[in-house]
């Protein structure tokens, strides 16, 4: 059974960093790409980055680029999402997908919240 799951959701004050982990297991992880996702209320789920599976390309939504870096370690199954200089408007449930061409998997998602 293929089973993600997001950790380190937090309430963080305006410019602060928060380290987001993704911990996959029951699936090869080596051989799936890996993006995270968020979702704020009332807003629809969007993409925020994505890492391919060797790691040599990520890429990044605007609103990421620059504050927030994707890495991950296969040899851990897992991946990351540093972000750092964090706005209100980040505040969003943060889902990790693995995916390939046949499938994707979805954690069940961690609360971040900036707010002062």
């Amino acid at each position: 059974q293929v089973q993600l799951v997001e950790s380190g959701g937090a309430l963080v004050q305006p410019g602060g960093s928060l380290r987001l982990s993704c911990a996959a297991s029951g699936l090869t992880f080596s051989s799936y790409e890996v993006s995270w996702y968020r979702q704020a209320p009332g807003k629809e789920r969007e993409l925020v980055a994505s890492i391919y599976r060797n790691s040599a390309s990520t890429t990044y939504a605007d609103s990421a680029k620059g504050r927030f870096t994707i890495s991950r370690d296969n040899a851990r199954s897992a991946s990351y999402l540093q972000m750092n200089s964090l706005k209100p408007e980040d505040t969003a449930v943060y889902y990790c997908m693995a995916f390939d061409r046949w499938y994707n998997f979805w954690g069940q998602g961690t609360q971040v919240t900036v707010s002062s």
